[in-house]
């Protein structure tokens, strides 16, 4: 892929900056949407710390889903990511080729499938995708044995891919090597395991899994994110 990589983001915006509404989870759901914040980051990458502690701050808001996968395209300069998989470092590329401006880095904050930051100006998008039509209707609910997920009858024009994501609240990392040597960072709603779950093209449908396949044992949730095409904007987002 013809994509730009480029480590050094400049991390414009403290943990303290952001300000977000406080809400109600019942005020939340009724009056507003939730938005997706997905990290993009590096156990090898110095500018990531800051945005992993950013990451922690976020997801206290009631209002954001915030995840974070690791990726592993800077494996080689020193230390090998102990959580990143190639397909979360795919879906980065992913982005970058649906957005169209090739722009790929950490550590990078992607704001409901669509606009991106280094942290930056990331409470300025969150605001801006909270302020964004309603979502597709979906619903997500995890038993002791099944997932389900249920999207309400509505037209749609073309495909939306349907993810499910399993989530580690928290994990802590010492690393030893590379450019964070030395160092323990905590990684905040970590995603362990990221599955295309089905296609939709509108109208009502509904969905399960055994919920062994999709949450391995260190997980303790799970978000369902319908999107535009497969890494488009973010119709519907739903965790459980």
């Amino acid at each position: 892929m013809n994509q730009t990589i480029s480590r050094r983001a400049a991390l414009g915006l403290g943990a303290s900056a952001v300000m977000l509404p406080c809400l109600s989870k019942t005020t939340m759901a009724a009056t507003t949407p939730l938005v997706l914040v997905e990290l993009f980051t590096s156990q090898g990458c110095s500018s990531c710390p800051p945005a992993d502690k950013l990451a922690g701050e976020l997801s206290r808001s009631p209002n954001l889903v915030v995840v974070s996968f690791n990726v592993d395209y800077w494996d080689y300069l020193g230390w090998r990511d102990t959580l990143a998989k190639p397909e979360y470092s795919q879906r980065q590329y992913d982005y970058a080729k649906t957005r169209g401006d090739g722009q790929v880095y950490t550590p990078q904050m992607i704001i409901n499938g669509a606009e991106h930051a280094s942290t930056g100006n990331v409470a300025t998008l969150i605001a801006k995708a909270a302020s964004n039509t309603p979502q597709v209707s979906l619903a997500l609910t995890v038993t002791a044995h099944e997932i389900r997920a249920e999207i309400a009858d509505q037209p749609f024009d073309g495909d939306a891919t349907l993810w499910l994501m399993a989530i580690v609240p928290e994990i802590e990392q010492k690393i030893d090597r590379g450019e964070n040597a030395g160092t323990r960072i905590t990684y905040h709603n970590v995603v362990r395991n990221l599955v295309p779950a089905a296609m939709w093209k509108g109208g009502a449908y509904k969905g399960s899994w055994m919920k062994d396949a999709v949450m391995p044992g260190e997980c303790k949730s799970c978000i369902a994110v319908l999107q535009r095409g497969r890494t488009g904007e973010v119709l519907g987002l739903a965790r459980a």
